[in-house]
């Protein structure tokens, strides 16, 4: 694998070679160059600064297996040599932990109405059914995700963001109570394939007039 200085890239270089990687060589990758991954995660963005973003950190062949069966029988999950489930923590929204509202207020980014909004919005969200909150926060765990995905290339390595997969086979599987919710699986691994850039819309066909 080559060093982090041989492979940076810039972010329009890695947002352009970035690809859903499903073939992986056996070469591991090592605990400090996963823990630049999750350093990327947590500098995300998130609604109010809430992080909820959690993450398992997975190399033990039996437990990607079962992962595997998680999802669908994907099987290319068992030959990544790391697998991070992404997960939402739950609890910190429904106590109120997560909210960042105050924190904002006290920088000056929000003033105001706004505030109350927020406050009202924050309130609103404890109040919730599990699925409901689960699928609300759920994109700020894709935010980080994206950062692991578009990190990983700085060190040659390759993800697939893999969305598809039984979360509460996921939670079972870790003996997780509802507190935590799976939101993806990300294999990271040096890739064994370059596949070519699929299609992707003109820019003016995803405007809206």
């Amino acid at each position: 694998m080559k060093n982090r200085n041989e492979c940076e890239l810039t972010t329009r270089q890695a947002i352009a070679r970035r690809r859903s990687i499903r073939k992986f060589l056996p070469d591991d990758v090592n605990d400090a160059v996963v823990m630049e991954l999750l350093e990327a995660a947590r500098l995300a963005p998130s609604g109010c600064n809430s992080q909820p973003w959690r993450f398992k950190l997975v190399r033990e062949a039996e437990v990607k297996e079962r992962l595997s069966e998680c999802a669908y029988g994907q099987e290319f999950l068992k030959q990544a040599p790391v697998v991070l489930v992404c997960c939402a923590d739950i609890q910190g929204y429904l106590d109120g932990r997560a909210s960042g509202v105050q924190d904002l207020g006290k920088i000056g980014a929000f003033t105001g109405e706004i505030c109350e909004v927020l406050n009202h919005v924050t309130k609103k969200k404890s109040r919730l059914s599990f699925q409901e909150l689960s699928e609300s926060i759920a994109f700020n765990v894709a935010i980080a995700g994206e950062h692991i995905a578009l990190r990983a290339l700085d060190f040659g390595l390759g993800t697939c963001w893999i969305r598809l997969m039984d979360a509460n086979k996921v939670r079972q599987l870790f003996s997780w109570d509802n507190n935590i919710y799976p939101v993806a699986l990300i294999p990271i691994g040096i890739p064994s394939e370059q596949p070519a850039a699929r299609k992707r819309k003109e820019l003016h066909d995803l405007m809206i007039d």
